[in-house]
Order: structure tokens, then sequence, then C-alpha cells
């Protein structure tokens, strides 16, 4: 996931940074990183575990226990 379609997720949620930190687990100030695609100068790569988490969010899972979804 690149920062841009990061960003867009975020907005196509409807979500302030804060609000998709929170979704997402995370710090605001891990979003702002996501977004910008880099912190103090060097490259910030989305990782696999953030990007998946934002597709769960996105169906509407918010917390997975590991039993079978319904």
């Amino acid at each position: 996931m690149k920062p841009a379609e990061f960003k867009a997720w975020r907005k196509g949620m409807g979500f302030k940074q804060k609000e998709a930190a929170d979704a997402l687990g995370l710090k605001k100030r891990m979003i702002q990183y996501y977004e910008k695609g880099e912190r103090d100068g060097k490259a910030v790569e989305i990782p696999k575990t953030v990007e998946l988490a934002c597709y769960a969010v996105l169906a509407g899972v918010y917390s997975y226990d590991g039993s079978p979804l319904k």
C-alpha cells in the first residue's frame, strides 16, 4: 500500500487521523508518517499487517479473536 492509497482509505472511511489511529490500534503520529511516506527524512513502509487491518476495518471487522467469522 502506498501513502496516497492509505490516505485515500482513511478519507474514504470518513476518518480523521485520530479516528483512523484508534480503528487500527496505532498512534496518530504513525498515521501521519504512513500518509507522508517518511519519518525524519527516511522512507516509511506501511506494514502488511496495517494494510490488512485497513481492509478489515473497511469490511466492518474491528477485532478478531481467532474464531471463525460469521
